[in-house]
């Protein structure tokens, strides 16, 4: 049993959990708790073991502050976050406005982004206060490691760690949610980018099953790694640190330093382009391994086997996904002919796909050419699909395509990746809302934003109660979708065109060419 944390003034509400007692805070109508384990911290011998049992303390632990991020890498284009100390990366976050065993409200756990390489729950703009009070429900959110320390394929350790996580901080949440209030039969995974893309491969993981009952991706990303290839790039990250990629031999490297070997890979991906294809054209070098054990098969392929047919899903996409991606690279504005056809070369499904790219859109200059072909093969043909799979494997789908463009700096980043994050939580200035809406947004573009975040909120919300987001389900015969804008509608799918250009691409498990 540990010491239980020293007290601290000025908190609120006390509940008991499976390995002691947590005190939270009052906020707003909100009992709050932060940095709660739901594992054992995973450290020196056990860096890439899987998840633990969290354990015991006696006493009342104080359950106010956000646990410590998981070591973070950096993708090429953004600013290194500076290392945080503390080892105790496995917990959660609870929001809740009414705890107790008598509330039994639904349940909304929240799975991160980060290009599988980086993020955490501490950021401002997964503060979930303002989705759990106006939505009247429990709002999870969790951390699990990311980069080498969760996705890495190395020998002695299990695959996909930190999806190994997320089912544990689920398997906490169905052992414990009813005391902060939550029905542990009505929990619903949500979930951006790589969070969708973990949410897709939980979904078809026989480990959890029957730990939510629905699901929300938001722009869920089509790689997914074979295990020869994922080894190939364990190999080449453990090489930066002078070790081959054995647990026992890497878990004597400081977490840190396997982070920064990890990004060296990353900001040279170009050069592995023989062995790696398409994921050298990509931000990082780590996703989702079909291992053929945690993790049996691709989520399209599960999912159209039946294998998530009694949850209920929602998933969509962006508009303009990769815009963001051209602007974090100082591309924006300036993709020459040339690389307009590397990425057809590289992206476009079938043998002839350059070609029948071009001939499907023979209006779009070389960089919307670029930008298209990268948004469909990374994120709107993936969530499509999964919707397809779930559909043809006798579930229900729901589909949304968001076309609201972000009003910051003119409107240049169009309705792009992760402009979703902000309008989901309500959070319009945290996190990376002015990114998107400007440090200093204007009355009409807050409005037009508050209005649009409601009708997000509202319906991830009601979908969370019962299923039923507010719009038609996806059917093969009237492909029906919610679209997401100023004038929100209902329409047939309105990427149409690229819809049939990637019929026939099986989204497989991406292989190690050259052997």
């Amino acid at each position: 049993m540990t010491a239980p944390h020293a007290p601290a003034p000025g908190t609120g509400r006390e509940v008991r959990t499976t390995a002691g007692r947590v005190r939270g805070r009052q906020e707003g109508g909100l009992a709050v708790f932060r940095g709660i384990p739901y594992a054992q911290a995973p450290t020196g011998e056990a860096l890439f073991a899987p998840p633990g049992p969290a354990a015991a303390w006696d006493g009342v632990r104080e359950a106010l502050a956000f646990g410590p991020p998981p070591p973070q890498g950096t993708m090429p284009g953004m600013q290194p976050e500076p290392p945080v100390s503390g080892d105790e990366w496995l917990t959660v976050n609870v929001w809740t406005p009414a705890p107790g065993p008598a509330s039994r409200l639904p349940v909304l756990v929240w799975v991160y982004g980060g290009a599988y390489m980086s993020g955490s729950a501490d950021n401002p703009g997964y503060d979930a206060a303002r989705l759990a009070h106006e939505g009247g429900l429990v709002v999870v959110t969790l951390n699990y490691r990311v980069g080498v320390l969760g996705f890495a394929h190395v020998e002695g350790a299990p695959a996909n760690r930190g999806l190994l996580d997320q089912v544990a901080a689920l398997t906490w949440v169905r052992e414990n949610i009813a005391a902060f209030g939550g029905d542990p039969d009505r929990v619903t995974v949500f979930g951006e980018s790589a969070g969708a893309g973990s949410i897709a491969a939980l979904l078809a993981m026989p480990r959890a099953t029957g730990l939510f009952q629905r699901a929300i991706t938001q722009s869920v990303p089509g790689t997914y790694f074979s295990a020869e290839l994922a080894s190939d790039i364990s190999a080449a990250i453990a090489a930066e640190v002078g070790l081959r990629p054995e647990a026992a031999a890497l878990s004597g490297v400081g977490p840190h330093a396997l982070t920064s070997a990890g990004d060296a890979v990353a900001a040279r991906l170009r050069q592995y382009e023989d062995r790696w294809g398409p994921v050298a054209h990509t931000p990082t070098p780590f996703s989702p391994v079909v291992d053929g054990d945690v993790l049996a098969a691709t989520p399209w392929q599960a999912l159209a086997g039946g294998a998530a047919r009694d949850i209920e899903l929602i998933t969509g996409h962006n508009r303009d996904e990769y815009r963001l991606f051209l602007a974090l690279d100082g591309r924006l504005g300036t993709v020459t002919e040339e690389q307009a056809e590397t990425a057809l070369r590289v992206f476009a499904p079938g043998p002839d796909g350059a070609r029948a790219f071009r001939a499907a859109y023979p209006e779009l200059s070389a960089e919307a050419l670029c930008e298209r072909v990268q948004s469909d093969w990374l994120f709107r043909m993936p969530s499509l699909r999964l919707a397809e799979a779930q559909t043809a494997g006798g579930g229900r789908a729901h589909v949304y395509e968001l076309t609201w463009p972000a009003p910051a700096d003119g409107g240049v980043l169009g309705a792009c990746h992760a402009l979703d994050i902000p309008l989901t939580f309500g959070n319009l200035e945290a996190g990376l809302a002015p990114l998107f809406l400007g440090p200093e947004p204007g009355p009409g573009v807050s409005a037009e934003a508050e209005a649009l975040s409601a009708r997000f909120r509202a319906a991830w919300t009601a979908f969370a109660f019962s299923g039923d987001p507010g719009w038609p389900a996806y059917t093969e015969e009237k492909r029906l979708v919610r679209i997401l804008d100023a004038e929100p509608e209902i329409v047939a799918y309105p990427e149409e065109t690229s819809r049939r250009l990637w019929r026939d691409h099986p989204f497989a498990a991406l292989p190690l060419l050259g052997t």
